[in-house]
């Protein structure tokens, strides 16, 4: 499976979940194939996904899932210290690591090579940090709902894109109608 078969399945798993979704074609495959203005794209910020994720979960009692990339976590690796230092149980972050920065030409990353992803976030004191392989995804991300646990989860897929369209709603369009969701999640 690659990056694009994982955001297929987890879907039904989103559906109506506040989601900050990373850079690039995470993005442009998540609004292909289940865009709800509950999801936030990132258009031009790569390795702040987590971080904006987090934020918000911060500062209001819905839950946030953050869908990252490995090439992201590594361009901010001081997110998982802030993660793990700053918990929030209505916080999970998905990093689909699939051993390449898939949004610039599918370069390898550390990650496909010796660095373990969720070694790294336990390391940085994460406490519930689960990897597992890209089939197990949605299931894993349904279980770290229903645990109601701050989660981390590492999915490793093989890399690989498929041809998507660009997002043709703009930054502040994107930014509004999210912003309308967090406000009527939060009424």
């Amino acid at each position: 499976m690659i990056r694009s078969d994982i955001i297929k399945t987890l879907i039904p798993v989103l559906k109506d979940e506040l989601v900050v979704c990373n850079i690039g074609l995470p993005s442009q495959e998540l609004h292909m194939m289940g865009d709800q203005p509950s999801n936030f794209y990132m258009l031009g910020t790569m390795g702040l996904a987590s971080s904006i994720g987090l934020g918000l979960a911060l500062t209001q009692k819905e839950r946030v899932i953050a869908i990252d990339g490995d090439g992201s976590i590594l361009t901010n690796l001081g997110t998982l210290p802030t993660i793990a230092n700053n918990v929030a149980d209505n916080f999970i972050l998905l990093i689909i690591d699939n051993g390449s920065y898939g949004s610039t030409g599918d370069q390898a990353t550390y990650a496909g090579k010796k660095t373990s992803l969720a070694a790294v976030a336990s390391a940085c004191g994460c406490d519930t940090v689960i990897e597992c392989q890209a089939e197990d995804t949605a299931a894993t991300l349904q279980a770290a709902k229903d645990s109601g646990k701050m989660t981390i989860i590492v999915a490793k897929c093989e890399s690989g894109n498929i041809p998507v369209p660009v997002i043709e709603l703009d930054g502040p369009v994107i930014k509004h109608r999210f912003m309308e969701e967090v406000k009527r999640k939060n009424a």
